[in-house]
Parts: C-alpha cells; sequence; structure tokens
C-alpha cells in the first residue's frame, strides 16, 4: 500500500552541517491552531534541536506561526513540543547521544495521512574539512551532469 506522504518543511541546513546516521520517524504533540497553521506552511525547523529531558523528547526551538484565526487559541510559537516515540528508542537514542558526543535534530516534519510526523536524525557534526570536501563533490557532480546533458543535445 502506498503511504501519502506530503512534505511540510525541509531542514536543509542539517545535511550541511552534520553527518546523518540514522532517521528515526516520530509523531509530535500538537494543538490544532498549530496543526492548521502547518497546513498553511507556516513552520521553521532552521536552528531547532531535540533534547530528551526525564525519558521524553522534546523539540526546542521550532517556530510555528500563529493561525490567522486562531485568537484565543494559539499557543506560543517557539513553545517545546513533546516527541512521541516508545520509551525504549528515546534511552537508546539518549544512550548515543551522552556516549558518542552525538546531536538529534529534526530533519524533516510531513504529513503521513492525517497525522503529522517529525523525521529524527542522529547527527555527528561535519568539520570544516568535511563541509568543503561535501561542496566539491557536489560541484563535480554537477559539472558530470551538465557535461551529459549537453552530450545528449
Amino acid at each position: 500500500m502506498a503511504e501519502n506522504l506530503k512534505t511540510i518543511a525541509d531542514n536543509r541546513q542539517v545535511r550541511h552541517e552534520y553527518f546523518i546516521l540514522e532517521s528515526i520517524e516520530a509523531g509530535i504533540e500538537l494543538t490544532g491552531t498549530e496543526v492548521k497553521s502547518i497546513r498553511a506552511g507556516g513552520v521553521n525547523l532552521r536552528d531547532s534541536w531535540i533534547e530528551i529531558e526525564n525519558g521524553e523528547a522534546f523539540v526546542k526551538q521550532m517556530h510555528i506561526s500563529p493561525y490567522e484565526k486562531g485568537n484565543i487559541f494559539n499557543k506560543d510559537p517557539m513553545r517545546e513540543r513533546r516527541l512521541l516515540m516508545h520509551k525504549r528508542e528515546i534511552m537508546r537514542l539518549f544512550g548515543q547521544v551522552k556516549q558518542g558526543g552525538l546531536t538529534l535534530v529534526p530533519v524533516s516534519l510531513y504529513f503521513k495521512g492525517s497525522n503529522v510526523k517529525v523525521q529524527v536524525g542522529l547527527c555527528k557534526g561535519k568539520k570544516l574539512y568535511d563541509k568543503r570536501a561535501s561542496m566539491a563533490e557536489r560541484d563535480a557532480k554537477r559539472t558530470i551532469d551538465r557535461a551529459i546533458k549537453e552530450r545528449n543535445r
């Protein structure tokens, strides 16, 4: 059965700043006006991260714009939002973050059916030379693709 996935927001900066070692899908606890705002495209994942406190995972610094017609039901746009994951999964990630010096970062936000899901990345930071190498690799691929396209004309 084909899943109905619709990407809402993508944190492209993560792929530049980190090596993504593992991706995990998680639900997110939202209010009704936040979901309506997300449907309108009012979400920003830039500079957001995930922290584990007391056995629960929270997304910090994820900005969801207040819903235009939400009046008193709107919440703080920068409030921390709980991720819905199994306790065993959270504890495994917590152990890897504490032991290996890794980071948890939201990579993308998408609708799966009618539910909002977050793709959580277990990431390791890139050094400057790693960033340069990946940029050089991307440029080389771009020139090869350009040459192939010119050749096929």
